[in-house]
């Protein structure tokens, strides 16, 4: 497959959901604590990445598109760290200060390359900040070729049934991460993209690869999706639509972090979605992509040049 760069170069996406930040501490253990039966890390370096929707929009200007994020914030510190990452990345930030809450911090201590401990700071924000965002989708969305539903389950998306029916209002193609049992609110998106744990909340355990193409097409039937792509680990990934089924294995040399990979992903499909590409051919690409990413430690991306 010849990348298609003049196009994904034009497209323009529009991502929402919940921004938060990833922080790394990085040590080295060679003890354990006489207080507790826990590793002792000696701290080495700090590392702040962007993560979930903004990890996905960071994603996008890796590959050379143009990506727009729009979520909830608090008024701190960690917000400003992320509006300064997401800067230097290239993503246009439109983000909703929510005085009330705190931003979606990861913390992640890692040893020997390992990660041992994870602690999350997070807070649920305003129905007026809901409002707020809304508004603020509805402003920018005529200005992008597709929207991104970046569900994390932190809050930003808890209305998101009316972000769905204003971007279908104005005709653009919307694909969502989705996260919980209830896939109902998804009703109207163009495509979701559950990996398998997440397909399995939602339809049960299926006990064949046909049982699977029923429960799926049941469901994409159920929700008027145009698509559904399972991604499933180390047996690729699969799309449902109304022409079928279609199949691509796993590219995946070595797995060492699979954290952010669902953004990777999602970015990709996207961005092959603005550029002009088929459901089909989008997936092929995003299955490069994640298969590129997993080899690396954290959150990260995939580049233009790594994907060609």
């Amino acid at each position: 497959m010849i990348y298609p760069l003049q196009q994904v170069e034009k497209a323009r996406v529009l991502v929402v959901g919940d921004v938060m930040l990833d922080r790394y501490w990085f040590g080295d253990v060679d003890r354990i604590s006489p207080e507790a039966p826990v590793p002792v890390v000696r701290m080495g370096r700090v590392e702040d990445r962007l993560g979930g929707a903004a990890n996905v929009a960071r994603n996008i200007t890796a590959l050379g598109g143009h990506a727009t994020l729009l979520g909830i914030v608090g008024q701190d510190d960690t917000a400003t760290e992320l509006q300064q990452l997401a800067q230097k990345n290239d993503v246009q930030c439109e983000l909703q200060t929510d005085p009330s809450m705190s931003t979606t911090l990861k913390l992640r201590v890692l040893g020997r390359q390992q990660q041992l401990l994870r602690v999350d700071f997070e807070h649920q924000p305003s129905d007026s900040s809901l409002q707020a965002m809304q508004q603020a989708m509805l402003d920018l969305l005529p200005k992008h070729d597709v929207l991104v539903l970046s569900d994390y389950a932190k809050g930003t998306l808890r209305q998101v049934e009316n972000l769905i029916q204003s971007a279908r209002h104005l005709g653009k193609p919307i694909l969502v991460d989705p996260k919980g049992e209830n896939y109902l609110r998804y009703k109207g998106a163009t495509i979701i993209t559950p990996n398998r744990a997440e397909m399995q909340d939602a339809v049960g355990v299926w006990a064949d690869e046909q049982d699977l193409a029923q429960r799926a097409q049941r469901l994409r039937a159920a929700l008027e999706l145009e698509a559904l792509l399972i991604t499933r680990s180390e047996q690729g990934m699969t799309l449902f639509s109304q022409e079928g089924r279609s199949h691509v294995g796993a590219q995946a040399q070595e797995v060492f972090d699979v954290s952010g990979a669902g953004d990777t992903v999602l970015a990709t499909l996207a961005l092959m979605k603005a550029a002009g590409q088929s459901w089909d051919q989008a997936m092929q690409w995003a299955n490069r992509a994640g298969g590129i990413v997993v080899g690396k430690l954290g959150t990260s991306v995939v580049t233009v040049k790594e994907l060609q």
